[in-house]
């Protein structure tokens, strides 16, 4: 079928708009007319040529819509039913079998690569194949095939144009509070950066029931936005000649937990002078490319002294078909108000919305189609 896409021609080129032919769901996929999708880090990352995936390209990875047709093998939904998307996974491995599927081991290919498992594309422009399946959906565009492992049934009330933060970003920085690291109510957490993957992570704080949740950001309206989610105290490290006594200064001893959502070296290699004694690192952001080669703060003696945990974590190991819910039934009790992140731009202005969110007017884009 003809459908509207955002293509990626060529890394670290604009986005084009423009009709691509979908191919029709095979028995195991299922198709879905998208009503939004979050702009994601991840997908800018791939837009330079930083992934495996092979340019040109559809990406876009947080997808929600209605489902319009489903193969024959589907069973977990029907026409008709509203779902948001998230990563896939090939379910028979020993991490899916135990429930861990974003530690999958066809992770890397099933995600990244712009395949589907089999190796073929599904995607045709210009008379030629082009890159698809990008987290097994490519959600920037009119419609989208994905699978039953990565759809996940919207519940009533939950504004659907934007449920699909939930299946990347948003459920990456809960997660890694309330699943990864699970940090225990009156503990003290230091977050890093102030993004969609930062706030979620204050929010998830929130839930858990921590008593210190510092923010360091420097930019000053994600600042304020921590606070009014629920952070005891905001820092800009540009503010602070030394951000690390600034922490300090409330925690004398060290947080027990710290997540870094930023990538940053500079900020990395300041862990072991924030963790308390026996305190856990947790990092979801990826340094640059020039970084590639950045070890782990501190050696394995500071680690063993001081028993700290470096804790590496994937999508804040969300199980989607039970955490998703869960952040869902959240929001409806009005704890998890992750709505208040979300500015939304048709589609069509994907290339203004990546440039807002770079200058930090914006906070989490949702594309509309």
């Amino acid at each position: 079928m003809k459908i509207q896409a955002a293509i990626t021609p060529a890394a670290n080129a604009p986005f084009t708009l423009a009709e691509v032919e979908l191919d029709a769901p095979r028995p195991d996929e299922v198709l879905v007319r998208i009503v939004g999708a979050g702009l994601c880090h991840t997908d800018l990352v791939a837009a330079e040529g930083m992934m495996p995936i092979a340019l040109p390209a559809v990406l876009g990875h947080e997808g929600a819509g209605v489902v319009e047709q489903v193969g024959a093998q589907v069973t977990k939904v029907q026409p008709g039913d509203a779902v948001a998307i998230t990563f896939t996974s090939c379910g028979h491995c020993p991490r899916c079998a135990s429930h861990e599927p974003a530690y999958c081991h066809a992770m890397g290919q099933l995600n990244f690569t712009g395949l589907r498992a089999d190796g073929s594309r599904s995607l045709v422009a210009g008379g030629q194949r082009i890159s698809g399946s990008f987290f097994g959906q490519s959600s920037f565009a009119t419609h989208a095939l994905a699978s039953e492992r990565n759809v996940v049934k919207v519940a009533p009330g939950v504004p659907l144009e934007i449920a699909g933060t939930l299946g990347c970003g948003v459920q990456t920085g809960a997660g890694a509070i309330m699943r990864s690291l699970q940090c225990p109510a009156g503990s003290s957490l230091l977050i890093t950066g102030g993004g969609a993957v930062g706030l979620s992570a204050v929010m998830g704080a929130v839930i858990q029931g921590c008593a210190h949740v510092v923010v360091l950001e420097p930019n000053a309206a994600r600042r304020e936005m921590a606070l009014s989610l629920g952070a005891t105290l905001a820092i800009d490290p540009r503010a602070e000649a030394d951000w690390v006594a600034a922490v300090r200064a409330v925690l004398p001893t060290g947080v027990d937990f710290m997540l870094d959502t930023s990538g940053i070296p500079a900020v990395i290699e300041r862990v072991p002078q924030l963790l308390a004694p026996k305190g856990t690192f947790g990092f979801v952001g990826v340094p640059p490319a020039h970084a590639a080669d950045l070890a782990l703060p501190g050696t394995l003696r500071e680690a063993m002294r001081s028993g700290f945990t470096y804790r590496g974590i994937i999508e804040g190991d969300s199980d989607p078909d039970t955490f998703i819910p869960q952040l869902m039934a959240l929001y409806l009790q009005g704890r998890f108000p992750f709505d208040r992140l979300v500015t939304t731009y048709p589609l069509a202005d994907i290339n203004r919305a990546v440039a807002e969110q770079q200058q930090g007017l914006c906070i989490k884009p949702v594309l509309l189609p």
